[in-house]
């Protein structure tokens, strides 16, 4: 990635994406690094395909969560931190970012942006229950990059859309999503399967990976924090079935396999933005296929382009469902949203459109 693209990177961290999803601390060091060479070099050794600001944020939030003595800790609630945001936040950050490179290098090197935010499932089950509608069926659900599949356990959850309430009373994890306009409340769909394919799927069960999950979080988001301890608790009694390995080897064959009486419904959420231009295409190719063999239905969040050429530029999202039969694809715009979960506007007027492949 050029010096170039990187400092543009930073800079709309902090000018967009920090504001939008309310951390003003990730605003300053958005700013901060996008003006600093040696930050820069540092953020800049994430892998390719992952987003350096990520990378970076988190890294710093996984070693300064073992060395809470450090200043910079102060500035994170995340941590018990009770300082806001303030000119010397960037100092202490730089600070702590140069004194402990040979520390923070193999975690940007070699982790994956995989925040598994499980406030996202409340945009991913209106989708989901019309899939489930539409196709008079329960679901046979599958999700591409489930990090560690919090979200394909959507039907264990309790929704909180405003004063109406729906999904498990006896659930520790309540997702309160803010409607803006009418939203149908959506039932809860009955799920016959589930199945996350990721290169690197990680375990509820291993603290390393339990560590990376709860960096990946905001330092002032403490609520998603609490969601996602709630969340791994629930997966850790009963977790989802994972898959390592390549997602085109592993994805036809199940998707034969998924049992017949159920529809085959498939999570992409904030993924398909790290697929090439070949792996985007060959994505199409073996979703129309498999749709020779059973009715899919996909849904898709932070990657519109893939549905529309309509690209999220930051701030709110797209929430789409495409619906394939016999290698014709139809799509409809299920809601626009907060990234993070928080909100969203249920397109309730929204058609069926032809997808152009």
């Amino acid at each position: 990635m050029t010096d170039d693209r990187l400092v543009a990177l930073f800079r709309r961290w902090g000018e967009i994406e920090a504001v939008v999803n309310l951390s003003p601390l990730y605003s300053l060091f958005g700013f901060a690094v996008a003006v600093d060479p040696e930050l820069l070099e540092l953020a800049g050794e994430a892998m390719p395909g992952q987003a350096p600001p990520n990378i970076l944020f988190a890294a710093v939030h996984g070693e300064l969560a073992k060395r809470r003595e450090h200043p910079l800790a102060e500035y994170y609630p995340s941590l018990g931190g009770r300082r806001a945001a303030d000119a010397r936040a960037p100092e202490l950050f730089r600070e702590f970012c140069m004194d402990h490179r040979d520390n923070l290098l193999p975690v940007i090197r070699s982790r994956l942006v995989q925040t598994n935010e499980v406030r996202r499932s409340a945009l991913l089950l209106p989708p989901a229950a019309l899939a489930s509608e539409d196709a008079g069926a329960p679901l046979a659900l599958f999700e591409i990059g489930p990090s560690a599949g919090l979200n394909l356990l959507l039907d264990r959850y309790r929704y909180r859309y405003g004063s109406f309430e729906v999904g498990d009373s006896d659930s520790a994890v309540l997702l309160e999503c803010e409607p803006r306009g009418p939203v149908p409340l959506p039932a809860i769909p009955r799920v016959a399967s589930r199945l996350g394919i990721d290169i690197n799927p990680l375990d509820v069960t291993n603290e390393e990976d339990v560590a990376w999950l709860r960096a990946l979080l905001w330092p002032e988001h403490t609520d998603r924090l609490a969601l996602l301890n709630a969340a791994i608790e629930v997966a850790r009694n009963d977790p989802p079935p994972l898959l390592k390995g390549d997602l085109f080897e592993l994805l036809p064959e199940r998707v034969v396999a998924a049992p017949q009486e159920a529809a085959v419904c498939i999570f992409a959420t904030f993924v398909l933005n790290q697929f090439t231009p070949e792996m985007l295409e060959r994505l199409r190719e073996t979703l129309i296929q498999l749709s020779a063999v059973r009715p899919i239905y996909l849904v898709v969040i932070g990657f519109s382009e893939f549905i529309e050429p309509s690209p999220d530029l930051g701030g709110p999202v797209k929430v789409w469902l495409l619906r394939l039969r016999d290698g014709i694809g139809d799509y409809c715009l299920s809601s626009i949203a907060n990234p993070h979960g928080r909100w969203l506007e249920y397109e309730r007027e929204s058609l069926w459109k032809r997808w152009r492949a």
